[in-house]
């Protein structure tokens, strides 16, 4: 058996799941202190991160930036992710709070602060255009989907209500958004930053990926030290594999399908999707959670559980796209 293809990808994914271990491990030793992480944090939500992502929505086509057939395959997925992981959640007698998160982290992959640095060393430059799109689709509407469905505990349309503002709120105030907009505006106008600015954006998108990746360790060790009590596996171990197994087996077939209804859909878009949606859990949906009085124990230990599975099932995935 040639072992030679499963040694190149883990020669790719390993170092990205490395980082991920070593932010762990040094929250956990003390080695950093938690409250340096909410620096970390800002620095590649605020900083790196909108630079990194300018950068790539710059660089890539304005025609791969809107393409209508991704951004209604991914999102068909995502409302279809959203509705099973809130059917299992309610079924298991779950409120609505705590089901909207759990079911947050279950469409919403670490697209991001993992996904983008990781496909593009998977798959090239090509990769950073669709992987926009879905931080774009999931920033702005799986977000607040999941936020507004929080809100259905509370008596009323005022809970409601309260939340589209607090969810429209939260995508004015996030970055990510803005950045992949001005990017793609840039694209569009073909404009380019004056070579000393560009030079200061390249530096702050070079220290996205491993700050970011390095964050997300700290930050689970964070949520997993600071949750009071551990949930029953039950309450967390379907959202995994929904997360990690449903996922980017109903994009890869829903994908499909629109490619033989004729939508032009291209496969190698369609790869990169299959492969966002093999992501682990978005760490920032702990945060979420946090502010929205869900339980953040059982988020963060979906979050840690698929991080930690998906190492393997990732690599897996990749494999078997060949």
């Amino acid at each position: 058996m040639d072992n030679r293809p499963v040694l190149h990808i883990l020669s790719v994914t390993f170092p990205f799941f490395a980082l991920v271990l070593c932010g762990y491990v040094a929250t956990r030793c003390a080695l950093l202190p938690q409250a340096a992480i909410a620096g970390l944090n800002a620095f590649v939500l605020y900083f790196a991160l909108p630079c990194m992502l300018y950068r790539f929505g710059a660089g890539t086509p304005i025609g791969q930036l809107l393409d209508g057939p991704l951004v209604v395959v991914y999102l068909l997925c995502a409302l279809l992710v959203v509705a099973c992981a809130v059917a299992v959640a309610r079924q298991g007698g779950l409120g609505w709070n705590d089901a909207a998160f759990g079911a947050l982290v279950a469409a919403f992959p670490n697209n991001g602060f993992m996904g983008m640095p990781l496909l593009v060393a998977l798959l090239g430059a090509a990769a950073a255009g669709p992987v926009i799109v879905t931080i774009a689709v999931d920033m702005v509407i799986t977000s607040s989907l999941c936020i507004a469905l929080s809100r259905l505990d509370s008596a009323g349309a005022h809970g409601v209500a309260r939340a589209a503002r607090l969810a429209l709120k939260s995508v004015l105030a996030n970055p990510l958004p803005w950045a992949i907009a001005l990017g793609a505006l840039a694209s569009g106008a073909g404009f380019a930053l004056p070579r000393p600015l560009m030079g200061t954006v390249s530096l702050l998108a070079d220290a996205a990926s491993p700050v970011a990746l390095f964050t997300i360790g700290a930050v689970l060790a964070r949520s997993q030290m600071n949750s009071e009590k551990r949930p029953p596996a039950v309450r967390y171990v379907p959202i995994v594999l929904i997360k990690l197994v449903l996922h980017p087996l109903l994009v890869g077939s829903v994908g499909l399908g629109a490619i033989a209804l004729g939508l032009p859909l291209e496969r190698f878009a369609l790869t990169v999707l299959v492969l966002v949606a093999a992501l682990p859990s978005a760490s920032n949906a702990a945060m979420l959670a946090e502010r929205f009085g869900a339980d953040n124990g059982r988020i963060a230990r979906i979050i840690l559980l698929s991080t930690v599975l998906s190492f393997f099932s990732f690599s897996a995935v990749v494999r078997w796209l060949g």
